[in-house]
């Protein structure tokens, strides 16, 4: 597949979507502008590529829907070269999207046939994330922490504290906590042992799981 003047215009459409849902962030828009979403996705999908919908990219998950991805990144309040851990690489979209902002990004995928598709693809598009990694995302990486922010795309019954551990003061930890529907979490670290959670309504994800091992 190529990327046309087509598949812009249908961006600059999506974005208009997600401005008319509540995404403000102009740096998170014009990621969504940018960013090819129609090569992460498999051809069949290609025509709905830029509806504001979730997709199945196999291994029983999905690319997630625009909104979500831009809620998230918007959550983060990302600043140029700011350290952002990613739990649940899928695709590699919500990857690109920090990309495009600057982040650097450590991504880790505990499904193997992902991790080596996405992998393949990182290199292909030449998106350079600091470390693509195959592990549990529960685990977090402490060999790398702390980070100014971390996000979680996959919906979690409870937020891990290997995760709360790994932020920074001052670092936000983006989540969805629920079991059959989740609702969107923020917690900031205000000091080495507080912090503030928000609440911001209800998404739909994909179950966060614990490798076995």
């Amino acid at each position: 597949m190529k990327d046309t003047l087509k598949h812009s215009g249908m961006r600059n459409k999506l974005a208009n979507v997600l401005i008319d849902k509540g995404i403000v962030d102009n740096k998170v828009l014009d990621a969504v502008r940018a960013i090819p979403r129609h090569l992460f996705m498999d051809s069949g999908f290609e025509g709905h590529a830029y509806q504001d919908k979730a997709f199945p990219i196999g291994a029983d998950q999905t690319i997630s829907q625009p909104y979500t991805v831009a809620f998230q990144t918007q959550l983060l309040e990302l600043k140029p070269n700011y350290k952002i851990l990613e739990i649940g690489t899928g695709s590699g979209y919500q990857t690109a999207v920090l990309l495009h902002l600057k982040a650097r990004v450590y991504t880790i995928e505990r499904q193997l046939q992902l991790f080596k598709k996405t992998s393949i693809f990182f290199k292909k598009m030449s998106y350079r994330p600091k470390k693509v990694i195959f592990g549990d995302g529960y685990k977090g990486l402490p060999e790398e922490a702390p980070f100014d922010g971390i996000v979680v795309t996959a919906g979690s019954p409870e937020v891990p504290k290997a995760l709360m551990s790994q932020l920074k003061v001052g670092g936000r930890l983006v989540i969805p906590v629920g079991v059959n529907e989740q609702v969107m979490a923020l917690y900031t670290r205000k000091t080495a042992t507080e912090f503030e959670k928000k609440e911001y309504g209800s998404f739909r994800f994909v179950p966060l799981l614990a490798n076995k091992n």
